[in-house]
């Protein structure tokens, strides 16, 4: 299965590209895209606007430009599906996987602070191995 890809980061709701595992022997290219407005299907969803044009990032909520339907960020999040395109750390194979967007919490070993934390994050398996691969949100 040939997945899709943007042609521009603005087709998306979330792009990212990294290495994973230990040492970054493996990588992840994962995109979501931006989806129609349930309500009139005509326009692609999006933050809202202030009025000079720029796009609210913090915003709360998508909303659509052509009908100005609103709908909260966990509501529009949970139906979008993301594309994963990646090498896996442990077997070296290289795969594509759609998966539902949505991240769960999973328990992590942080290498800095020497303890177990917890922490949002995309899972999926390998197709190969089938271990866990986990795409974490970028932590501060």
């Amino acid at each position: 299965m040939a997945l899709k890809k943007p042609q521009s980061v603005n087709e998306c709701v979330y792009f990212t590209q990294r290495g994973l595992g230990a040492n970054q022997e493996g990588e992840a290219v994962v995109w979501v895209f931006r989806e129609n407005c349930p309500k009139c299907k005509k326009a692609v969803m999006g933050k809202p606007k202030d009025k000079k044009g720029k796009t609210q990032i913090r915003a709360k909520e998508y909303v659509c430009p052509s009908c100005g339907y609103t709908v909260s960020n966990e509501e529009y999040e949970g139906t979008l599906t993301a594309n994963i395109e990646y090498t896996c750390p442990f077997c070296k194979n290289k795969g594509e996987i759609q998966i539902p967007f949505k991240r769960k919490k999973v328990q992590i070993f942080d290498e800095i602070k020497m303890k177990k934390k917890m922490v949002e994050s995309l899972r999926f398996q390998c197709e190969k191995c089938g271990k866990n691969i986990d795409i974490t949100k970028k932590m501060k």
